[in-house]
């Protein structure tokens, strides 16, 4: 891509990227709707991530918390992909507009501002009671010691990962600025998406109708492959950093 470099990645100021699970596969997080997802093997755990499901049985809850005491995101390091965007939000105007719960895009280098975390954050847990916020580590620290189950310690709420769940809104004000952010943006790259969940992955829509170039980079096809200038199928980590080298020679 570098050697003949495309006429969308030219003279482009203002950037958005919408990632998804993909893009942190290859730092050791499985996904969720690829052919080895965690839903495409047991399509039941999605149970453990449906509000209704959460709030009203013990037992789900029990299994949530087991599920993240070893999950491989605490272990998980930016990888190429990463890094490649942390060096391209040193350029022209980029945000990250990210699917993803873990909080890789921040630490491969982009600034916090320049992120916005559609679904959330695993790193941090609320209470459903009073909205109290407490680091996520803290309360993996009581599951381990036999609180299958633990609560708000200032209100006795039901506490859950500060993530958004199946049948839960997401933050107005967070999917808002995406919209404005996406509908102002001149290249449009969704990373690693299978682009079926919404809203976030309308945000390709709204970048379109606002005159940008839609640029899918993705294993399998997606529901917005046909309204994009280009479709490439390469692995992640090897084709960004060339799209963001391409985007940085302005």
């Amino acid at each position: 891509m570098s050697e003949l470099r495309p006429d969308w990645a030219r003279g482009v100021r203002r950037i958005a990227v919408l990632t998804g699970a993909g893009i942190s596969t290859d730092s050791g997080i499985p996904d969720y709707r690829g052919p080895d997802g965690i839903w495409t093997r047991d399509p039941k755990l999605a149970n453990l991530f449906t509000l209704d499901n959460f709030l009203t049985d013990q037992e789900i809850r029990h299994r949530f918390w087991q599920r993240y005491l070893d999950h491989p995101a605490w272990r998980a390091q930016p990888n190429p992909a990463h890094q490649a965007l942390a060096d391209l939000s040193g350029g022209p105007a980029v945000r990250v507009l990210t699917q993803n719960i873990d909080g890789l895009h921040q630490r491969a280098g982009v600034p916090a501002r320049k992120v916005l975390e559609l679904h959330g954050s695993m790193h941090q847990t609320v209470c459903c009671g009073c909205g109290a916020t407490t680091p996520t580590p803290e309360v993996l620290d009581r599951v381990r010691v036999g609180e299958n189950d633990p609560s708000c310690v200032d209100c006795g709420g039901i506490l859950k990962l500060a993530v958004i769940l199946f049948g839960q809104q997401l933050d107005g004000e967070v999917i808002g600025k995406a919209r404005a952010v996406a509908a102002a943006s001149e290249v449009f790259l969704a990373v690693g998406s299978s682009l079926q969940v919404e809203p976030a992955a309308s945000l390709c829509a709204v970048a379109v109708r606002g005159g940008a170039k839609l640029v899918v980079v993705n294993a399998a096809p997606t529901p917005y492959d046909e309204h994009a200038v280009e479709v490439i199928r390469e692995p992640i980590g090897e084709v960004l950093p060339r799209i963001c080298r391409d985007l940085l020679a302005g």
